[in-house]
């Protein structure tokens, strides 16, 4: 298991930026993919954005795509998501998660396939 911990929500106006942080301990961080979930109130967990253990290896849900970026410093245990030109339907509960497995090939959307999650940051986007 690897125990996760987020950072760097906020409230932000449309049209701003914020960049979460997600900071992992336990088990070797750069064995395994990563990914960013969210939760607005009354809907499903969503998928975000995903990376690969190694970084080269990226996905994107369609609504976010060019607007947010996901990253990985394993040097310090550290998954990032930069987000850009935010809406006001961007405004949930963001959580990281980690996948079960370890050196995936490629990446999975799949919240089934992470065992590890944070306990999530808000961010709410003003119109």
């Amino acid at each position: 298991q690897v125990q996760l911990v987020e950072s760097g929500g906020g409230l932000v106006q449309a049209g701003g930026s914020l960049r979460l942080s997600c900071t992992g301990s336990g088990r070797p961080f750069s064995w395994y993919g990563m990914a960013w979930f969210r939760q607005a109130p009354g809907k499903e967990r969503e998928f975000v954005a995903a990376i690969s253990w190694s970084g080269g290896s990226t996905d994107y849900e369609d609504s976010v795509k060019g607007r947010f970026t996901i990253s990985r410093d394993n040097g310090k245990n550290t998954v990032y998501l930069q987000m850009n030109s935010l809406l006001p339907e961007d405004t949930a509960v963001y959580y990281c998660a980690a996948d079960r497995a370890t050196w995936r090939v490629g990446v999975t959307t799949r919240a089934a396939d992470f065992g590890s999650w944070g306990q999530g940051t808000q961010v709410t986007v003003s119109s």
